[in-house]
């Protein structure tokens, strides 16, 4: 038992620092300067840096160094102690609230000790803004510095010019980091100064803590609230700027809240479960479905489905009680086989069982006879429109079927034995018969269209049209024509026929017959006296 608890407890160890090391790690610096030995004391860098280290601690950074009146070697060593931890971070922020200046443009920041008498005191004297940079270079998503240091600068006033072209700006210079996804955002835009404020905290730090902490927001919008801020309440003295670019995805300093896991639908759980219940469709299924759903739409469906279920299990209880001839009819077959066999060194025998085929889900007769139904429109044996009835229409194309393609269904009852056997065939069994007009193609029938000399005869065939001829007046009378023949009903057997249930349903034959005009034969289709299908006849042009 001990063992097993120490085992947990390192488990448990190993997670905690799994977990740690993938959990995005946040250090941040901040640096107030105030106390200047050598020109007057600024009132709210000191409060401003307190301020925005309470708002880093509050947006949940591991690491939070604070530091306050620091001269140049303890700004140099701050700098110094951040870099190592910014080796091992995602995020690396450096603020920093004081004087600064710009020499021939490059920016320094100015400790509490500096004594700067000329220009190039400034070199010795103050920290460049790159080494602040190559502080917080190692962090590997973002790296952000944030400068509160465009205050009008005193020593620019009094230090002396070694050289009188070099530049001395009275904020600080437009900047562009190196490094990628670095940001530096000043408190003014380069070349103008930022306000001390009159209240405890400069207008700049108090948009920063305002806006930066707030969970989701990218930094690039949250600058942009900021200058808003600032321009407001400066009267529009002082905008805010950033330098610097960060890539397509938000970056905060702060991340989202977890999106709230939606509450499961629970008539869309009754729909998916009611689809797989139909899908086994028996007793069991839909009785276990009204056990967790006994209330609802789906679950009065499933009621109706369940009386179903136990109607078709009781119907095959009977049909399975009735004692079947051997050799007859279509019904089931015996599932189980029992299989006898000898091992070749015992004599004892063994007995394999095959296995029940899947039971094939019930149909009702309406469903079972519109599936009939479509089958045989389908196959070209039936023209009327499916009606889910066993109608005599259905009977007579379930008896076309059975002469063409040689089977004995029942065709006034609807069976699952022909469904499947309508579902064999792939294409058109029946032949097509068009109305007058149309001919065949394929499995289709077309309009007949004759050329424009020509006109369309009753029998289906194109003939030229006959123009009339002018006439002489002493011409000899034409004599009379002759009565056209009484027209030949082929609805009834023509001489030189075969006799009646010598041709099978749909096989086709021709004969010459005088009841077709010249250069035509009678084409005979075999119908089936059984199926109460009668011989059709045509007339077709002779090959």
């Amino acid at each position: 038992m001990h063992a097993l608890r120490s085992i947990a407890v390192l488990l448990w160890a190993f997670w905690i620092g799994c977990s740690a090391a993938h959990a995005e790690r946040k250090v941040a610096l901040v640096i107030g300067n105030s106390a200047y030995r050598n020109v007057a004391k600024l009132k709210n860098p000191v409060n401003d840096a307190a301020l925005v280290a309470t708002m880093f601690k509050n947006a949940g950074f591991e690491s939070v160094t604070s530091r306050f009146d620091l001269n140049l070697n303890e700004m140099r060593k701050a700098l110094r102690e951040f870099g190592a931890k910014a080796r091992d971070a995602q995020l690396a922020v450096i603020y920093y609230a004081g004087h600064g200046i710009e020499l021939d443009g490059t920016n320094y920041l100015i400790p509490t000790d500096a004594t700067i008498e000329s220009d190039t005191d400034v070199l010795d004297e103050a920290l460049s803004l790159d080494r602040m940079l190559v502080a917080v270079e190692p962090a590997k998503q973002l790296r952000l510095v944030i400068l509160d240091a465009c205050r009008d600068n005193p020593f620019a006033k009094t230090m002396k010019r070694t050289i009188a072209s070099r530049s001395i700006g009275r904020g600080l210079a437009k900047v562009e980091p190196n490094a990628p996804n670095t940001m530096i955002a000043f408190a003014a835009k380069a070349g103008s100064t930022a306000a001390d404020g009159d209240a405890a905290n400069s207008p700049f730090a108090l948009a920063i803590t305002e806006h930066l902490p707030k969970p989701g927001l990218d930094l690039r919008k949250a600058f942009g609230f900021v200058r808003d801020d600032v321009l407001k309440s400066t009267g529009n003295r002082q905008e805010p700027y950033v330098y610097g670019s960060l890539g397509g995805d938000d970056v905060s300093i702060v991340p989202a809240p977890a999106a709230p896991v939606a509450a499961p639908n629970t008539a869309d759980n009754a729909r998916r479960d009611y689809e797989l219940a139909l899908q086994a469709s028996d007793k069991d299924a839909w009785e276990a479905y009204l056990q967790r759903y006994p209330t609802g739409f789906y679950a009065d469906l499933a009621r109706v489905q369940l009386r179903k279920a136990v109607a078709e299990e009781t119907r095959l209880k009977a049909e399975r009680a009735k004692p079947q001839e051997p050799g007859h009819g279509e019904g089931e077959k015996p599932m189980v086989v029992d299989a006898r066999a000898r091992d070749d060194g015992g004599s004892g025998e063994k007995v394999a069982a095959l296995a029940m085929p899947p039971a094939r889900p019930p149909f009702s007769d309406s469903e079972l006879a519109t599936s009939l139904q479509l089958e045989l429109r389908r196959l070209g044996c039936l023209d009327a429109a499916v009606s889910g009835d066993r109608d005599a229409a259905s009977a007579r194309a379930l008896g076309q079927f059975n002469g063409i393609a040689r089977t004995s269904f029942e065709t006034a009852t609807p069976s699952l034995a022909a469904l499947d056997a309508l579902k064999a065939r792939s294409s058109r069994i029946c032949p097509l018969s068009c109305q007058s007009g149309y001919r065949v193609d394929d499995d289709s029938c077309v309009k007949i269209v004759c050329p424009s000399s020509s006109e369309l005869r009753p029998d289906g065939s194109c003939a030229r049209s006959e123009k009339p001829v002018a006439k002489r007046d002493n011409a000899r009378p034409e004599p009379a024509p002759r009565p056209a023949p009484a027209a030949i009903d082929l609805s009834r057997p023509q001489p030189g026929e075969p006799p009646p249930g010598s041709l099978s349903l749909g096989a086709r034959v021709t004969i010459q017959s005088s009841a077709c005009g010249p250069g035509k034969v009678l084409e005979l289709i075999g119908g089936s006296n059984r199926a109460n299908i009668p011989r059709q006849r045509r007339c077709i042009a002779a090959n």
